[in-house]
């Protein structure tokens, strides 16, 4: 297809975008849409409505490559039936298998790599048509300096850095997404400012490794300075950060929590296994002792804190022992959130040629047995907050029921945690509340709203921040 323009007197181009995977790829799907909104496309929400259509793919485990794969199906469908004109595919697939995706869907217009987002005007209207990224890792750090059109509400992610070196056996998101590299201190305060400016209340810092930020500037405690400034610099109201890294967790960050009230009392650590043998294949650092440990420290300086872990069953080498050890440690720790994975074997893993022998079924009986013991402990976190009266970020209307209105604690973390929902009282998206707990159920809460503390400031659901 040749290239596409609105010309002159004609309506502008309206691009949608489908957005999949984790909280780092949706930053780069909102500075693409910045960079499109900028140039004067019409960014839609209604794909029926779209012209062209983005898909940000994932390709960390295999249901995310199928997911990404169906959508972009989904996409050429539409193409093939005339509703759409163009397709664009971006994220991590784009990055690696942009090749055999354009041989097997002939109907991709055109690929973006993850260090090609500012091309992506380019590939809406045509003129990278027959491009392929360059299949390597990649390289580049998006700055503050970058137009981002925000679509979330009330919260937005600050991506602290890119790319990883752990040499993690079952992810080859470093082999796409590159090495380890930070972003300056100044250009993360920069963009802080203007998201709050926007009237963002919730900062969640993410990055592959949030815990080693600073590292590669040869900065000590790198994470913790930069909290520390976001504090004294900016007046968010809720400030965490997502995904520490065991061994590169900087302690010193509980203290900082047990005495700022702004930086959440919330900790995401993903053990991803308790037993060190199996830990040891998956070329990770301790195991359940040192794991004990440190969550008793972090417990023990901070005692309203939050601790939420993900875990990944039927990696090679993980027989019915070393199950019951990661039970044990579950039930032990009782985490108040807890994500559980199959393990998804790709032939790009680090540690592929360990095979994949721990059959489907298995890996999904203990992905359940562990789940249901989680349950049981969630509810009970849950159950004792009935009655107590807490600060909640509204989110707005619960979708599935427009007469709830979906709110979180500060001990939910967005997309990823369980949620509050408020039968009693509204306040508009973005509100921060006082809510009274009525009812608890594993995951989910249900409060009433007491009082409005700070009124959520209205805004379109892409609200340009910074550019």
């Amino acid at each position: 297809m040749g290239e596409l323009s609105g010309g002159r007197g004609e309506r502008p181009v309206r691009v949608g975008m489908i957005g999949l995977g984790c909280a780092k790829n949706l930053v780069d799907g909102e500075v693409m849409l910045g960079r499109l909104a900028g140039s004067g496309f019409e960014v839609t929400a209604d794909a029926e409505k779209a012209d062209v259509i983005i898909v940000n793919t994932c390709g960390f485990i295999t249901e995310a490559k199928e997911e990404s794969i169906g959508a972009i199906l989904g996409v050429a469908e539409a193409k093939r039936e005339g509703r759409v004109r163009r397709l664009v595919v971006a994220g991590c697939m784009s990055q690696a298998y942009a090749e055999e995706l354009g041989r097997e869907i002939p109907e991709i217009d055109a690929f973006l790599g993850l260090d090609e987002l500012d091309r992506v005007a380019e590939a809406v209207t045509g003129m990278l048509d027959g491009h392929v990224p360059d299949q390597r890792g990649a390289v580049r750090v998006y700055d503050a300096g970058n137009p981002r059109l925000l679509s979330t509400t009330g919260h937005a992610y600050l991506k602290v850095a890119e790319g990883c070196d752990n040499p993690c056996a079952f992810c080859h998101i470093p082999a796409m997404r590159g090495s380890f590299r930070s972003r300056p201190a100044d250009d993360l305060v920069r963009e802080a400012r203007a998201l709050r400016a926007g009237g963002v209340q919730e900062l969640v810092l993410i990055a592959q490794d949030t815990t080693r930020y600073g590292e590669d500037l040869g900065q000590e405690h790198g994470l913790r300075r930069l909290i520390e400034r976001l504090l004294a610099e900016t007046d968010f109201p809720w400030i965490r950060f997502l995904y520490a890294y065991p061994s590169t967790l900087d302690t010193g960050l509980f203290s900082l929590m047990a005495s700022e009230p702004r930086f959440l009392s919330y900790l995401d650590i993903p053990f991803q296994h308790a037993s060190r043998g199996v830990l040891k294949a998956m070329k990770r650092g301790g195991d359940a002792s040192s794991y004990r440990r440190l969550i008793e420290e972090a417990r023990g300086t901070v005692p309203d804190l939050t601790v939420r872990s993900t875990f990944i069953v039927g990696f090679p080498g993980e027989g019915e022992a070393e199950l019951a050890e990661l039970e044990a440690f579950v039930a032990e720790m009782r985490f108040d959130h807890m994500g559980v994975f199959a393990y998804s074997w790709q032939e790009e893993n680090p540690g592929a040629e360990l095979g994949d022998p721990v059959p489907e079924q298995v890996k999904a009986a203990r992905r359940d047995r562990l789940m249901e013991l989680q349950q049981e402990i969630s509810r009970e976190h849950n159950e004792a907050l009935v009655g107590k009266r807490l600060e909640a970020l509204v989110e707005g209307p619960l979708d599935e029921m427009e007469i709830l209105t979906a709110a979180r604690l500060r001990r939910h973390a967005p997309e990823i945690d369980g949620r509050l929902l408020i039968n009693d009282g509204t306040a508009t998206a973005g509100s921060l509340v006082e809510v009274e707990i009525t009812g608890a159920h594993p995951y989910d809460l249900v409060g009433r709203l007491v009082a409005v503390r700070a009124e959520g400031r209205p805004a379109p659901a892409l609200l340009p921040v910074v550019g």
